[in-house]
């Protein structure tokens, strides 16, 4: 059965909802936070188009190389091959440019949606997918406002591929290879940095910026940052999201979940590792 999108948002009683619940009783507070969220500042004035962010995503993580051609007005979406994507648009100022891939939402809809915290907000900032978590419920799916996280269909061993911000060289002080391979439309930094910086651009280049910066807000704020030209539906971007998070629609749900609600989803994982366990054994009876 397929599930409309604009319901789920909707529908108070995800499921996922209930795991944040578990989760609070007995939660640790966080020791400290001096761990800042990092993030991208992507500046379309800047793009050229080259693609060279698309390739390098691609080698980096072991998926084939993009070679459908750019084309203005075509969009190419990001798909279980594709982590990253350039697109180009016609708009009031000429030819612009704009990346796509997942947005690391400060409060991620996918991670609030997960039973099992397969999908994960870690605390330096990128949102990343854990496959031996994962139970293959495709609620991230339904729930990202952005209809980022993508399923492999057609894989013996199906994942969920999205972009991560190469958080494997995020946790050891690198940067990810978009940005390093960037000239000079992405950077990478604390997510305070960046919007000082887009602040500062927008300020003294008023004529080559629309004042606003993409992100800034939208869904209670994301990893990515966007710098335009132009006002941001020319180039694209979904301005018809709220800037509350998703999550914080269910906040007040919480207090009237009942029990066995909350019990679900420990269930639903001790069938999931059940099931698997018994998978393995069957391969190995094979």
């Amino acid at each position: 059965m397929r599930i409309d999108r604009r319901i789920f948002f909707k529908t108070a009683g995800l499921i996922g909802v209930s795991l944040a619940v578990a989760k609070s009783f007995g939660a640790a507070v966080p020791e400290s936070n001096e761990i800042e969220f990092r993030g991208m500042l992507y500046d379309s004035t800047r793009c050229i188009g080259c693609r060279a962010c698309e390739k390098a995503c691609a080698k980096a993580h072991g998926l084939p190389e993009p070679q459908d051609e750019l084309k203005a007005g075509v969009l190419r979406k990001t798909s279980e091959t594709q982590r990253s994507v350039i697109n180009n648009y016609e708009t009031s100022k000429g030819e612009v440019f704009v990346k796509n891939q997942c947005m690391h939402c400060n409060e991620p809809a996918c991670a609030a949606a997960c039973l099992t915290e397969a999908m994960c907000k870690t605390k330096e900032g990128p949102v990343i997918w854990r496959e031996d978590k994962c139970m293959g419920c495709r609620y991230c799916m339904v729930s990202c406002p952005f209809d980022v996280p993508k399923f492999e269909y057609h894989s013996a061993n199906p994942k969920i591929q999205k972009c991560d911000m190469c958080y494997d060289r995020v946790v050891k002080g690198e940067i990810p290879v978009c940005a390093e391979t960037c000239g000079d439309a992405i950077i990478f930094g604390t997510r305070r940095e960046l919007i000082a910086e887009a602040r500062k651009r927008i300020a003294e280049n008023p004529n080559d910026y629309f004042d606003q910066i993409y992100g800034e807000d939208v869904a209670g704020g994301t990893g990515w940052l966007y710098l335009s030209p132009v006002p941001l539906e020319e180039l694209g971007l979904n301005t018809r999201l709220q800037n509350t998070s998703y999550p914080a629609l269910t906040k007040g749900f919480l207090y009237s979940v009942p029990s066995v609600d909350v019990l679900l989803p420990p269930l639903l994982l001790g069938i999931y590792a059940a099931t698997k366990d018994k998978q393995t054994k069957d391969d190995e009876n094979e």
